[in-house]
């Protein structure tokens, strides 16, 4: 178990299961947020590298959901949006996938999130 720095709480969400990956993807539905699913691996340490990337990320950008998926965890859902490598990011709006990114590169990643936060608009006051 990962402990995360005193007083800090982490915006990105651990998928722990099928239902937690569901709860999850419903709430943000609901709310009209967009979801940023970081698909990773223990033993993959491109994966592990992108984590302090994905929490800075969700620090920027708060009108979005950002969750984690261990794959080895979570096979039903991996298998579900057909990820065969770590890291995957799939980018999701109104609960279906609209972007798929493959390989650890920050810069590619940050210009997607943003293309996904223009569209969204709950982002506007």
């Amino acid at each position: 178990m990962e402990v995360q720095e005193q007083g800090t709480k982490s915006r990105v969400v651990k998928v722990d299961s099928k239902e937690s990956w569901d709860f999850h993807v419903n709430q943000a539905t609901l709310q009209g947020c967009p979801i940023v699913a970081h698909f990773t691996a223990v033993w993959c340490i491109p994966s592990v590298a992108m984590k302090p990337f994905m929490e800075e990320l969700a620090s920027m950008y708060h009108n979005m959901s950002f969750l984690t998926v261990d794959v080895d965890e979570v096979k039903e859902v991996a298998r579900k949006y057909e990820v065969k490598a770590m890291p995957t990011f799939l980018l999701l709006k109104g609960g279906v996938p609209v972007d798929k990114i493959v390989g650890a590169n920050p810069d590619e990643m940050k210009k997607r999130i943003h293309g996904l936060a223009q569209s969204n608009p709950t982002d506007i006051p």
